[in-house]
């Protein structure tokens, strides 16, 4: 499968952004997708998931309230709406796929198809 986010750009703390993630190739609905993102010097962090299905999700504290991921099956999309958008949240943003997988893995070595990145950058 392949991948292609985009939609990333410059907001100012308190906007909002959303990226997409396109999947192409066989059986793209067999994916769980995530979404994780890299600033300059950290490590890769997970950001959300969404089982193939779509019905469940999987945020951590640091964007629960604020970031929602969707997908769109019938447009082998994935989604992550960004609300309230923090400064720290700036970063280089990734989605990736997991052939079966669930909303459970949360570390990108678990995952084995990723996206090129898009640019996040929040000004206060």
């Amino acid at each position: 499968v392949q991948l292609q986010a985009s939609g990333g750009g410059l907001a100012q703390a308190g906007g909002s952004l959303r990226l997409a993630c396109v999947a192409s190739g066989r059986t793209v609905n067999w994916y769980a997708t995530g979404w994780f993102r890299q600033a300059p010097g950290k490590e890769r962090e997970f950001v959300s998931a969404i089982s193939p299905s779509g019905l469940r999700t999987n945020n951590p504290d640091s964007v629960k309230g604020r970031f929602t991921i969707s997908s769109d099956n019938a447009r082998n999309t994935v989604y992550l709406q960004m609300n309230d958008l923090k400064p720290e949240d700036t970063a280089v943003y990734y989605c990736a796929a997991k052939l079966w997988g669930g909303t459970r893995y949360t570390k990108s070595y678990e995952y084995e198809y990723w996206g090129q990145g898009t640019q996040v950058t929040v000004s206060s």
